[in-house]
């Protein structure tokens, strides 16, 4: 039943919120659907006390995610999933997605956690069929919901104001102001500054394949710096029935790129300047009791410098400008009470210009539409969806290429309790990815003759679900997942030499055998409670292309077979206490699985202390955070050593 129908939106997918507030209007809707696909959430509570600082940072704490970190804070940040690769991994931003067709690679460090609501990880798709047609393209979807106004408390206005301090000369201030300025429209200003010089000690060894020392040392990482400025503007309007925003984002920032030391050179000449801005649109309105559409607009200009003065290579000046319109609609139909159907058309336009020496200057035209359905009845929860996508390329030296794929995916959980705190999951999916322009045009590393990148998923999983009103165990969650997936022709990319440049391979053929394990539990003792959350991932990850080679079955570079994380919050009154725990296992950084290429695994302990207290009318928050407990040497890509012990100071108010 609808209670106050004006202003209330209520989403036809099958996932309607139960209830929702706005501006002190309680709207009542159906019971919330069941969740069918596989997901993992952090919320704004949790990444508050966890060490964070960017969105990377936090998804290390996800099962069956693997995090590239090229170290220090200003280090690019990128993430894997499944060991499928980047480009197979979906990332939207409020509802949007985030994209990069030049090289695929989306750099999560330069998204602050300071005005971020919640992050959800999807393997697979998400529950909902009420979205964008390439949502359902993706192996796997990441989605950031910055947070929305309330101003339940009377309020027309907030302020927050936060500051930190750590090492390698880091500082960083943010703010965002919330304002109402109507009854339905409302805005959000939110800005952050961050410098760093990037210099920290290292302890850098090295053995010979007999095991004798080639050379241990320590010394200061160089050329890390960063300097960048991000600010976030937004509106909100609430319609009869729907709802809008409009979103401006912009980031700039200026690096140093220590690079990678080999032939004992401890200090590089690259650096690369950021410039990326976009803006977008979402509205969302119910026609009728059972039509709800959906249309995102978007566009994004991207714009790197990248330079390298290293004397002991040639000298790099390159500027690379990239364009990108985006139009979707999503639509969806409520058929019966427990069934509907949806139709989705995405078009997007990928531009890029460079002013490198025989470049090919690419334009990528992409048109997706996808038709889906959910069925939610009684014990069973049923999702399916087929995708078309067809793209085209354009290119004023060389050939233009253009392929069409259709990719079905089917998605089914059973709950066999009346309670449903118990289920019964499973899915199979085909996704498909087109290389980047990275990977097929550039003049220096592109390879024009790689083929499109396609992959094959099953998963068969299970969760466990219970809350608690009564007792010292208040909730309970375990979740459990078995995955196989088939790779076809796939696409590698790790640095050599340069960290701005790639080295591409097509490697063909790959299986990957894995377990997520994910578990949770929150207690109450008294007036203390205490929260625990582990995960646990298995990969195997093989190259299975070609028998005759030397490195066929072995596994691919980068993927550890263990990994996993632990957090342990305690929380007494206005005191917080967190301590995270990550580990890493051993992996191989080439394709050959031998002693020299071998990587020693790796874990970093991270505690933090957190007061709350008012004052002055002023809600303040206090918290010390020291990373790295026990000062680990390790590093996640070879030959970037990651930061030993240290510590960071943080200090935020509220009005």
């Amino acid at each position: 039943m609808n209670v106050a129908a004006a202003w209330a939106q209520q989403k036809k997918t099958g996932m309607l919120d139960s209830v929702q507030h706005i501006h002190e209007i309680v709207v009542v809707s159906k019971p919330a659907m069941r969740e069918v696909v596989p997901s993992q959430k952090l919320n704004g509570a949790l990444l508050e006390q966890l060490q964070s600082h960017s969105v990377a940072d936090a998804l290390r704490y996800f099962s069956g995610i693997q995090l590239k970190d090229y170290g220090g804070v200003g280090g690019i940040k990128t993430v894997n999933i499944r060991s499928m690769g980047t480009h197979h991994l979906g990332i939207s931003y409020d509802g949007v997605a985030l994209g990069n067709a030049q090289n695929g690679q989306i750099d999560l460090g330069q998204f602050s956690l300071d005005n971020v609501e919640e992050i959800t990880l999807y393997n697979g798709q998400k529950s909902a069929i009420f979205q964008p047609a390439s949502d359902f393209g993706h192996a796997g979807s990441i989605y950031i919901r910055t947070r929305t106004p309330d101003f339940s408390d009377g309020k027309s206005s907030h302020l927050r104001l936060k500051t930190q301090y750590g090492a390698s000369d880091m500082f960083r201030f943010s703010t965002l102001w919330e304002q109402r300025l109507s009854q339905r429209v409302s805005m959000a200003l939110s800005a952050g500054f961050l410098t760093a010089s990037g210099k920290y000690k290292f302890h850098y060894k090295r053995n010979y394949p007999d095991g004798t020392t080639a050379w241990d040392t320590t010394a200061v990482r160089q050329n890390g710096d960063i300097h960048a400025e991000r600010v976030e503007a937004n509106m909100y309007g609430q319609l009869l029935q729907g709802r809008w925003q409009l979103k401006g984002y912009l980031y700039n920032s200026s690096r140093g790129i220590p690079g990678a030391i080999v032939n004992n050179v401890w200090r590089r000449g690259e650096r690369q300047s950021d410039l990326n801005t976009f803006v977008q649109a979402d509205f969302d309105k119910n026609i009728g009791e059972r039509f709800s559409t959906r249309w995102l607009l978007k566009y994004a200009y991207y714009n790197t410098h990248y330079v390298n003065k290293d004397t002991t290579q040639l000298p790099v000046d390159n500027r690379y400008k990239q364009q990108e319109f985006y139009l979707s609609t999503a639509n969806v139909l409520e058929i019966l009470p427990n069934w509907s159907a949806s139709l989705s058309y995405d078009l997007k336009w990928n531009k890029l210009n460079a002013d490198t020496y025989n470049f090919a200057y690419p334009t990528r035209l992409s048109n997706l539409v996808s038709v889906a359905t959910a069925i939610d009845y009684k014990h069973l929860k049923a999702q399916g969806s087929l995708l078309a996508t067809f793209i085209s390329d354009h290119v004023q030296r060389g050939r233009d290429a253009s392929i069409s794929k259709l990719t079905p995916a089917l998605f089914i959980n059973v709950y066999p309790f009346k309670r449903n705190f118990f289920s019964i999951r499973a899915y199979v999916k085909k996704s498909f990815r087109m290389p980047t322009f990275n990977d097929l045009y550039y003049t220096e590393l592109g390879n024009a003759n790689l083929s499109p990148e396609s992959a094959l998923q099953y998963d068969l999983g299970c969760a466990l679900n219970r809350h608690f009103t009564h007792g010292w165990l208040r909730h309970v969650a375990l979740h459990f997942d078995a995955y196989y997936n088939t790779v076809h022709d796939k696409i590698v990319a790790y640095p050599k030499g340069q960290q701005f440049r790639w080295t591409m391979l097509n490697l063909g053929k790959v299986h990957i055998k894995g377990v997520d394990v994910e578990a949770e539990a929150d207690i109450m003792v008294g007036k203390l409670m205490v929260t625990t959350r582990a995960q646990y991932t298995y990969q195997d990850a093989r190259d299975v292309t070609d028998p005759a080679t030397s490195y066929y079955k072995h596994q691919i570079p980068y993927i550890p077979w263990h990994s996993g994380s632990a957090i342990i919050g305690l929380t007494y009154k206005s005191w917080n206490f967190n301590y995270s725990f990550i580990y890493a296992g051993e992996r191989y950084d080439e394709q050959e699985n031998i002693l020299y290429n071998h990587v020693e695994p790796w874990y970093t302990s991270d505690l933090s202390l957190m007061y709350r207290f008012r004052k002055w009318h002023v809600r303040w928050c206090a918290q010390i955070e020291l990373n790295n407990v026990f000062g680990q040497d390790y590093e996640v890509i070879t030959n970037y050593p990651m930061p030993g012990r240290n510590c960071t100071i943080t200090l935020s108010a509220e009005i």
